[in-house]
């Protein structure tokens, strides 16, 4: 699993190298030269990611759920295109968009 701190600081500087010890903000150690970034930013940033996240469980949900590509090719060269729509819009319809 991703630390989620040094996601969020490499969301804001792709090139930060940074460690950390843990999920513990406190013991972020800037290496090689990177600047520092406040921890208030980096907290914000954490917020922003976590919200994005969650506002995107429905995709997460729907891809658990929808047929394999091969299947769904399948689909459509037995239904065609509006088949295909049905069986996909039975699992959107299960998984509104937030």
């Amino acid at each position: 699993m991703e630390n989620k701190i040094i996601k969020a600081i490499q969301k804001i500087n792709p090139t930060a190298e940074v460690s950390v010890s843990g999920e513990d903000i406190n013991s972020i150690v800037w290496e090689n030269g990177t600047t520092p970034i406040s921890k208030a930013d980096i907290e914000a940033k954490m917020e922003e990611l976590q919200t994005a996240y969650d506002n995107n469980k429905y995709q997460r949900d729907r891809e658990k759920e929808y047929p394999a590509i091969v299947d769904q090719l399948d689909d459509i060269y037995h239904n065609g295109i509006d088949g295909w729509k049905a069986t996909i819009k039975t699992t959107k319809d299960k998984y509104p968009k937030g």
